[in-house]
């Protein structure tokens, strides 16, 4: 087929199954909130067939491509499609970040007494004093006080480290791709998914020493739910980036991809630089500042 042709996929039943998965995802998930005993089981499901949609729709996309069949009007409508998932994350992680800032900025201080809110500190909680990260809650009852915050100079500087090397790496792949030196782009990609497995193994210790050493939980009022919302939902990202550069690892292993044909290379390198400024922003506002 050739470049300026318009080629059309054939009509395929994998977004009907997303959406079903995607759906029994949700609901298992909110049925398990509330205690019922099917929500766990529903929700397995749905990551199953999550998993099998992945599988099949990915690898028949695969086989279109390596078969010859896409045109410059798929590889147009193939970055698009990245830009704009990316673009989606970015707005799920600007939602957070804003929460994180209205925290901050204005609930906290308000508690505090600031601007025209003297009298809330007064009536309600005399001898509070705003700061953050907010440890000395106005009302303790009910929550888990955290004994410290976590210190930014410790695992999550290192995993800084890691994070900043892995993009390191992951350029150096992308250009010996573009070289077509097959033997640089492996080891690039190669120690890109090591450092991201090295990640999240750090980030999880990092967990277990918040929780069982520094009480700092989900149930540690906004600090706590904060600090879980956005380093959880960031190493979920990591998670699904590992498992994407994996995948094209395996397929660099095979042969795939050329110096003149390779987007699926390109929008994981995206997806992963895009992690890696997330991550610095959240070591920033996070654990820093």
């Amino acid at each position: 087929m050739s470049a300026s042709s318009y080629y059309v996929p054939e009509k395929s039943y994998w977004p009907i199954l997303g959406c079903v998965a995607l759906v029994s995802m949700v609901v298992g998930f909110v049925n398990h909130l509330h205690g019922s005993a099917l929500g766990g089981p529903i929700g397995l499901i749905g990551v199953a067939l999550l998993a099998v949609m992945m599988f099949g729709w990915f690898g028949a996309v695969i086989k279109e491509s390596m078969s010859g069949l896409y045109s410059d009007q798929m590889d147009r409508s193939f970055r698009m499609g990245m830009i704009w998932f990316i673009f989606s994350e970015v707005m799920f992680f600007a939602a957070f970040f804003g929460t994180l800032f209205y925290t901050r900025t204005y609930s906290v201080p308000w508690l505090g007494g600031a601007g025209n809110n003297a009298m809330t500190n007064v009536l309600l909680w005399p001898g509070f004093e705003a700061a953050w990260p907010l440890i000395n809650m106005p009302n303790p009852e009910g929550f888990s006080v955290p004994k410290h915050v976590v210190s930014a100079w410790g695992l999550p500087a290192i995993n800084t480290l890691l994070l900043l090397s892995s993009g390191v790496t992951l350029t150096w792949a992308h250009h010996a791709l573009k070289k077509n030196h097959r033997g640089q782009l492996k080891l690039g990609l190669l120690a890109t998914v090591v450092l991201g497995l090295i990640f999240l193994v750090v980030q999880v210790s990092e967990y277990g020493h918040a929780m069982h050493e520094l009480n700092l939980k989900l149930s540690s009022g906004v600090y706590g739910s904060t600090f879980y919302m956005l380093t959880g939902f960031h190493g979920f990202h990591v998670t699904v980036g590992v498992i994407m550069l994996a995948v094209i690892l395996l397929r660099c292993l095979k042969g795939h991809f050329t110096p003149e044909n390779h987007f699926a290379f390109e929008a994981v390198a995206w997806y992963w630089h895009f992690v890696d400024v997330v991550w610095l922003g959240l070591f920033i506002l996070v654990y820093w500042l």
